[in-house]
């Protein structure tokens, strides 16, 4: 680094910015001194959204990272003036909605949902993404260590959380009271995706209380778009089990 480099590199840090803006002013870009500086700042601010988005989808979670192109539409009820489109685009979220999947197992609640999270990193709203067990289970232990603050101050850096798998298996009591709390919380002030395959009366069987049950439900559908995955399951249809088990059913003779 030559002497006039470090002086630009000492001018950032005194003003907090970056030090690749050191090295980026040694690049020449610009017909004129105004146009130059221009090109060095647009770059320094499209490094910066890349950084975040990049940093959003490495913390957020997700088990696995999908395109739209990989993804279903034709065996989903969306409500009125819901698309599949419109949920990437996170209209819900701007609305101050949460988002509630009901359907059997393997339906594609699950990568619809990675898919909105991905889409909202990209539009730099950072996500975080759990099994609604494993958040659970997060819940409790961080209250027996004391802990509990920490675990909501990283789950408040979300403004988009994804509960998956709600209702597979019923939940230790101490942790589903803390997710209630937390989700009270941030009602009306986050928005949150939820992927469910029990209906709403079957909610008590996993939470056990009933009067927290029916407030839980309460908030989260206060202000939701209910997307229902009728369908079967898709795993299933797209696996080569399907095509030997059709093969064994056949009549002799086909």
């Amino acid at each position: 680094m030559d002497e006039m480099q470090e002086r630009i590199a000492a001018c950032c840090k005194k003003l907090r910015l970056s030090s690749r803006l050191a090295e980026q002013a040694m690049i020449p870009t610009g017909e004129s001194n105004p146009e130059f500086l221009l090109n060095l700042l647009t770059r320094e601010i499209r490094y910066r959204r890349d950084a975040r988005i990049t940093k959003y989808l490495n913390t957020a979670g997700f088990p696995k990272r999908y395109s739209k192109e990989q993804f279903r539409t034709d065996e989903i009820d969306f409500p009125d003036g819901v698309t599949f489109e419109s949920l990437l685009d996170l209209d819900f979220y701007h609305s101050g909605k949460n988002v509630i999947m009901y359907g059997m197992t393997g339906a594609g609640k699950t990568m619809l949902s990675i898919l909105i999270g991905m889409s909202a990193c990209n539009q730099e709203v950072p996500v975080k993404f759990y099994r609604t067990a494993g958040l659970i289970n997060l819940f409790s232990e961080s209250q027996a260590k004391g802990n509990l603050s920490a675990l909501k101050k990283k789950l408040n850096t979300a403004e988009i959380l994804i509960l998956d798998e709600f209702g597979y298996v019923p939940y230790d009591r101490t942790g589903a009271q803390l997710l209630f709390d937390y989700l009270s919380e941030i009602h009306e002030v986050k928005s949150v995706i939820l992927n469910t395959n029990l209906e709403f009366s079957q909610w008590v069987n996993v939470l056990y209380d009933q009067r927290m049950t029916t407030a839980l439900i309460g908030r989260l559908t206060h202000h939701v778009e209910l997307v229902l995955f009728p369908g079967g399951n898709n795993r299933l249809r797209e696996s080569s089990i399907t095509d030997t088990l059709s093969r064994m059913t056949e009549p002799e003779g086909r």
